[in-house]
């Protein structure tokens, strides 16, 4: 195998993996996205209750009883840790964008280069 050949070929590879990759960090933005959508109803839900109403938080096999404004501030908590994750995600999301997108380069770059010389000769 050629010089050209091994390169193009770890680059093929490299090019494979953060394809592998940027799918990896898609899906774990997606089910963020689901996370915060599913809270966010949540939120809106215990707007329209009133202050004494009864709210159950599920653990494991157990309904407990919980006050409205723990369960509030649980809510918010999460949605404020899901938006931190979602833009941590998206970072290396773009990370993985710019990285794929140079191995691209690259490789159209020694493609066109290894196709200048067969022309040439023909």
């Amino acid at each position: 195998m050629s010089e050209v050949q091994k390169k193009l070929q770890e680059l093929s590879d490299s090019y494979q993996k953060l394809q592998g990759e940027l799918s990896t960090n898609v899906e774990a933005r997606q089910k963020l996205e689901s996370q915060q959508q599913e809270n966010t109803t949540v939120k809106k839900e215990f707007d329209l209750l009133d202050d004494d109403a009864n709210i159950y938080k599920q653990i494991g096999p157990v309904l407990l009883k919980q006050d409205k404004a723990e369960a509030v501030m649980a809510v918010n908590a999460r949605l404020e840790f899901i938006e931190k994750e979602i833009k941590r995600v998206e970072g290396q999301i773009q990370g993985v964008q710019e990285k794929s997108e140079k191995v691209k380069m690259e490789i159209i770059q020694i493609q066109s280069a290894a196709q200048q010389p067969q022309e040439t000769s023909a």
